[in-house]
Formats: C-alpha cells, structure tokens, sequence
C-alpha cells in the first residue's frame, strides 16, 4: 500500500472495571501515527463488573481525538475468544497493537510502534516493561524480574506487543493457548523482533498467592507451546541465568530473590490453574 499504514489496537479485558480508565486515559494522551488513523477495540469477556460502561465512557474522548472506539461484549470469559472476535473485521493492512487492560502506555510508544513497523517485511515490535507493583511483595518480585535475562534482553512483549501485516499474516485465527504472547513473539526470529525504547507500565500481581498463581500460568503457557509447537522454540533467544547468574542476582538484591524464589517453590508444590489467572 501506499501512504503510512493505519493502526488498530485491541484489549481484551475481563473485570477490568478498576484498570480500563487508566489504560484509555494513556492511549488518550498518546501522540497519534503520523496517519492519524486509529481503532481501538476494547473486548469486554465474561466481566460481571462494569469494564464495558467505563469503556463505553471513553467514546467521546476518543471521537475527539479523531480515533474510533469500539466495545464489544463477550459472554465467555476468554481472551482468545476476545482476540479472534476483536480482529474479525480489522483492515487487513492496519498495524496491529495487542494491548493489557492493565498496561499504561508513555506519549510516545505507539509513534515509535508505528514508526517501526511501517514496512513490508514481516516484524514484530514491544516498548520498554516498567515492571510495578503496589505491595512489598510485589515490588521485591518485580525488582528481580526485570533483571532474569529474558527481560532486560531482547523484545519480550510482555503486555504489550505489536505486528505489522506482513507479520500477522504468518498465522490465522489464534489457536486456544495458553501463552497467546509467547505464540506470537515466536513467530518471529530474533532479528525481526524490534526494541523500541518507548516504556510502558506492566504490573505484576500482588501477593504471593497470585503471583504463585500467575507464574504457574506463565510456566504451563510455554511448556504448552514447547509440547503443541516445539517449531516455533528454535526461535527463543533467551540466554540462560546459569548459577553465576543466579549469585549475583542473590548477592544485588536478596530480598527480591527470596520472594522470587519462594514463588518459583510455591508453583512445584501445586499444579498449574486450569483457567487464565489474572491474580487481582
């Protein structure tokens, strides 16, 4: 196509009665694509709060900015469901942004998304993870997490992650995975994945409960994909922590590695969830 491509961003929420404002006050205050075209679909699935009124709140807002707001409410609480719903009748030559209920953009990130992925080759792009948390527990956890190697190298894509056409053309429909992000990331090698350094706030859960039950999620999403699609693993680029790693983690920041390492021992002693885990 010619000119600069338009740009559609989807967020499937569940119960995000307490989070969606924030999420859409962010996308308000961001700078807009040098196209100026821009949807955004916020999917409410299986809520019984009112995550899809606070959304709908937001469509003035959002007319005034010159971008298009839709909702779209969903009995089943699922965030595939969400997502294939949610794309169904996207332009197929719109750059997309998968975007977290929870996750706050900066003014900037989604210009640089575009920026990057306004081209014909097949790429993949994320900003920088702010990771958050309220508690102390939380914030010990996140201290550590943004410091394993999976975070502070390469485009992990967590809450957020956005593709180009040529890049969403690689798959169909989503298939019913656990780890929708980790499917998509590795669709892509390493050096079609793009760092932009644009950050964002992603949250992790609070407690060490819900962290034991998110962190779960998160181990049986890849070992999912590792089982249905082992091909897509030959593109992990995740160096490995190793035991020197690991002691200097332990030696900069004990606190954070004893709660990481108490939730790493509470997901061995019990299962993984059945359902997606949320954790709030």
């Amino acid at each position: 196509m010619t000119g600069p491509r338009p740009m559609e961003i989807l967020i499937p929420a569940s119960n995000e009665a307490g989070l969606i404002d924030s999420c859409l006050v962010a996308l308000l205050a961001a700078t807009p694509p040098e196209s100026g075209a821009v949807g955004v679909t916020v999917i409410a699935n299986g809520c019984h709060d009112a995550t899809a009124a606070r959304a709908c709140a937001f469509r003035d807002a959002f007319a005034h900015k010159g971008w298009v707001l839709r909702v779209i409410e969903l009995a089943q609480g699922s965030k595939i469901a969400a997502l294939n719903i949610g794309e169904a009748d996207l332009p197929p030559e719109a750059i997309r942004v998968y975007l977290d209920a929870d996750v706050t953009v900066s003014p900037r990130l989604l210009i640089r998304l575009h920026a990057a992925l306004d081209a014909a080759v097949p790429l993949y792009a994320s900003g920088r993870p702010r990771i958050t948390g309220q508690g102390g527990v939380a914030r010990a956890y996140a201290r550590l997490w943004a410091r394993l190697p999976f975070m502070s190298h390469g485009v992990p894509g967590c809450g957020i992650f956005a593709v180009n056409p040529a890049g969403r053309a690689r798959w169909g429909r989503f298939p019913d995975l656990i780890s929708d992000d980790g499917f998509v990331r590795l669709h892509f090698a390493p050096q079609e994945r793009i760092a932009v350094p644009e950050p964002y706030d992603w949250p992790v859960a609070e407690g060490l409960g819900a962290l034991v039950r998110v962190r779960g999620r998160q181990d049986a999403g890849m070992r999912e994909l590792a089982r249905l699609h082992p091909e897509l693993l030959a593109r992990e680029d995740k160096p490995p922590l190793g035991a020197r790693g690991a002691a200097r983690l332990a030696l900069r920041d004990p606190l954070g590695f004893a709660v990481y390492g108490a939730v790493a021992l509470g997901v061995r002693m019990k299962p993984a969830p059945d359902g997606w885990s949320r954790g709030r």
